[in-house]
Parts: C-alpha cells; structure tokens; sequence
C-alpha cells in the first residue's frame, strides 16, 4: 500500500489512486493477496468443521467391552463383532455389563469415585449416578435418560448416546416414568435400627426429604414445594422402575 500527495506534477498520474482526499493507492498484488488469503481462511475453517462432525460421528458409535482369555483383569473395546478396537489399561477395573452394545460403557476406575461413562475412543462423559447405598448399582438407562452427578453429588441426566441433556442441579431425583421424573431437596439418610440390628454392620437407609416435586425431559420443573414424596408420585403416577 503505498500514499500520494496530491500535486499539479503527479494528479493525473496516478489512475489506481482510491481517494483524492487521502491520497490511497492499492496495488493490484496486493488486492489479489488479500482474496487469496480470504480463500484459503474459508477452506481452513471448513476443513476444521468437518474434522469435528467426523469426529463427533465416530464418538457416536456403537461399542462393546470384551475380555479376551479368560483374562477379567484386561478389558478391551470392541465393535459388534468383538474386533478390538483398544486395549484398556488395568485402572479399569470393574465394568457394568460387558458384551453389551452401546454408545457409552460404565467403569469403576482405580483412582477415581464412582462410576464413569466412556464413549469409544476411553473419553470419559460424565459420571453416573449409583441408586444404592453402599451397594455398587449404577443406574441405567429408562426412557432415554440415565442420572449422572457431578463433583457436589448433585443429579442431572444424559441420554443413551452419552450427551448431557440436563446439567447436575437436584439434590433428588428418580428415574423417569411416562416422560417425568420426581425431585426432592432437603434431604437427609435415615437409617433403618430395625434392620441394623439384625444384620450386625450392614447398614441400610431411607433418604427423607421435606420438598418434592417433578421435572419433563427437558429438566424443566412443573412442580415444587412442600409437597410429600406420596403426593408427587400420585399425582404423576410414578413407578418405581
């Protein structure tokens, strides 16, 4: 780019000259550099959406976790046809039914609380809710909808393909049943003396809550207050699953 002064001796010397004003001058290299660069910005940001919607389609694909031998110790994720497809490490422990197909598998990692979601290629989704007390019992999926908690313990849900589609946000929550899912807050574990007392160390709970109420899949909230568990679920007609 290059600037004029504007005189008798050189006014009508300069035909590429843009404003008589400023006197700005734009050579036609420089034009053609910058269209140049503008194509090749445009092919970079397709090529970059593009590798992510590959990316994003593969994640989405049906998977199983095998073991080879006879050998619990070492788990692999496998295709339909259990070609493997990746060896885990041994941090993976514990698997929640192998030889399922599915678009995320649940494991007890070394290391780690609770139960976590990977999708195919080990990347962790999010971490699933465990329905009973001291008993390993992830959740599962029932209507499109698994309960997933994040580091406060607070419950939301994903769907069968490992998204997350109601962020943590409920100190309760069931499962759901004909579209809606009952929510409590106030809650505390109560536990059960008679039990206690006839097991010895086993040690079992009720969760009690003073406010209940109910969401849509969507996870928004139709109703909330000082309402009972029984009154919510007659309402709804809530089942147990």
């Amino acid at each position: 780019m290059q600037f004029y002064q504007l005189t008798k001796e050189n006014k009508n010397t300069s035909p590429n000259i843009i404003s008589a004003k400023y006197g700005l001058k734009t050579s036609p290299s420089l034009k053609n550099t910058s269209k140049n660069i503008k194509k090749n910005m445009m092919k970079l940001i397709k090529l970059i959406l593009l590798f992510f919607i590959v990316l994003s389609c593969n994640s989405q694909k049906k998977f199983q976790i095998i073991y080879l031998n006879d050998n619990y110790r070492i788990s692999y994720i496998a295709d339909r046809n259990r070609n493997v497809i990746k060896k885990l490490d041994s941090s993976y422990s514990l698997n929640y039914q192998p030889e399922t197909l599915g678009y995320f598998s649940i494991f007890s990692i070394q290391g780690e609380e609770g139960w976590t979601a990977i999708d195919i290629n080990e990347k962790k989704l999010f971490k699933v809710y465990n329905t009973e007390i001291g008993t390993p019992s992830p959740d599962d999926i029932i209507e499109n909808r698994i309960r997933i908690v994040d580091s406060k313990d607070k419950i939301g849900f994903g769907d069968k393909k490992g998204n997350i589609v109601i962020q943590p946000q409920f100190e309760m929550a069931s499962s759901f049943h004909n579209g809606k899912a009952m929510i409590a807050e106030k809650c505390e574990k109560i536990p059960w003396e008679t039990l206690q007392k006839n097991h010895g160390d086993c040690e079992h709970y009720s969760i009690v809550c003073k406010k209940h109420g109910y969401i849509n899949k969507k996870g928004e909230i139709l109703k909330f207050g000082d309402y009972t568990f029984e009154q919510i679920q007659k309402e709804i007609g809530w089942k147990n699953p």
